[in-house]
């Protein structure tokens, strides 16, 4: 049987290294925050306790600030949460953003409070003319909202014209709400397109960044409990920001919201969206492995904790793919039988005993450092060929 060779010669054109840009949007402000543009996607969390118990509300974003959480979001069902609103916010270190379903009226008490922005879901806010009152007002005090459209309260004719809610009447329910904020001349907008069903949310944010230039808020709503709901989560974000969609970032877990952060972080961190620590890549497990991988990656991962150093470090623990995949990375080391080679930038720089791998690998890195500063982070300078550097965005 003869067979027709296929034609390579598209391989040629095809991007070596396919990361899409970053979709540009306009900046807004939010507190001493700047969500869109070139600004890093910002991670942020909800607390899950009673608003107007001001202690343990404070409390609980004083742990998400300890991990680092940048925008935090309260509810305000109720007037007693928004008569405490500038208490919380006396007492944090970051933006406040304010919490609205069905009742717009205490969106209106809310902007009566130093909040950083408030957040609506047009479709349970009560009609367009309670939204202009909230749109009007939050043009006055020149505070930013987001318009959170969410699959599971659309507007019921949008649901009646697309028959179920897609992402077409997800992005039409945001467009018109954008619209009539603009007809009042209020431009400072984020937009969240948000469902609990993957495919679903990941088209209403793709369609959305084909219309519209204001920043985006992402994430997979009412994912459920961990660890699934962090796979779930990762499976709908990234395809967003691998296509350079969204500005900021929540993952929603049930539970303790301090795990959100570690976890929206580590997905910005998987798709190089957001890198700001070392990326370890270790081989899996399996019979040709012939050193003890797990204590030294344990090990490893404790002396780097809190470094902020944006490099590819993998160890290998055989002979098969080890050489090869350590050259890829910009330290690495292949290794078996209780000794290894090390390589920085593709080249062998030295031979070490399993015993010195992670002294030998922390001392690398510091040289690796070394070498950044002394070339200034070029942006001329160009990786060796087959390596992509990881980007700094801290």
């Amino acid at each position: 049987m003869s067979i027709t060779p296929r034609d390579l010669s598209r391989l040629q054109d095809a991007p070596r290294h396919p990361a899409k840009p970053r979709h540009k949007t306009r900046e807004v402000c939010v507190g001493n925050r700047v969500i869109g543009g070139d600004n890093p996607v910002l991670v942020q969390s909800m607390t899950t306790t009673d608003t107007f118990d001001v202690e343990a509300t404070v409390a609980q974003i004083k742990r998400l600030e300890e991990v680092e959480c940048e925008l935090v979001r309260v509810t305000v069902p109720k007037p007693e949460d928004a008569a405490v609103l500038s208490k919380i916010r006396s007492r944090i270190g970051i933006p406040l953003i304010c919490d609205i379903h069905f009742d717009y009226k205490m969106a209106l008490m809310a902007l009566d409070h130093p909040v950083d922005k408030i957040r609506i879901n047009p479709g349970n806010i009560g009609g367009y003319d309670r939204f202009r009152q909230v749109i009007r007002k939050a043009k006055e005090r020149g505070l930013p909202m987001r318009i959170g459209v969410n699959a599971g309260s659309l507007e019921r004719e949008l649901v009646e014209k697309y028959g179920f809610p897609c992402p077409p009447a997800m992005v039409e329910s945001a467009i018109r709400y954008i619209e009539i904020a603009e007809s009042e001349g209020y431009h400072d907008m984020i937009v969240s397109l948000k469902s609990s069903d993957v495919p679903t949310a990941v088209e209403a944010y793709r369609l959305f960044a084909q219309m519209c230039d204001y920043p985006t808020h992402i994430g997979i709503t009412e994912a459920g409990k961990p660890p699934y709901a962090v796979t779930k989560s990762a499976a709908g974000l990234a395809p967003i920001l691998l296509d350079g969609i969204g500005d900021t970032i929540r993952i929603s877990l049930l539970g303790d919201p301090v795990p959100e952060i570690a976890a929206a972080f580590d997905i910005l961190q998987a798709t190089q969206r957001r890198v700001r620590k070392p990326e370890l890549i270790a081989c899996p497990t399996c019979g040709r492995l012939a050193i003890d991988l797990e204590k030294i990656i344990a090990d490893l991962e404790k002396r780097l904790e809190g470094r902020r150093t944006a490099v590819k470090v993998s160890v290998l623990g055989c002979v098969v793919n080890g050489p090869g995949e350590a050259r890829e990375a910009d330290i690495g080391i292949a290794a078996g039988n209780g000794k290894g080679v090390i390589f920085r930038n593709g080249d062998i720089v030295r031979h070490v005993l399993e015993a010195e791998m992670v002294d030998a690998l922390i001392e690398e890195i510091d040289h690796w450092e070394s070498d950044q500063e002394k070339a200034g982070k070029s942006t001329k300078e160009t990786p060796a060929p087959g390596r992509k550097r990881l980007p700094v965005v801290v």
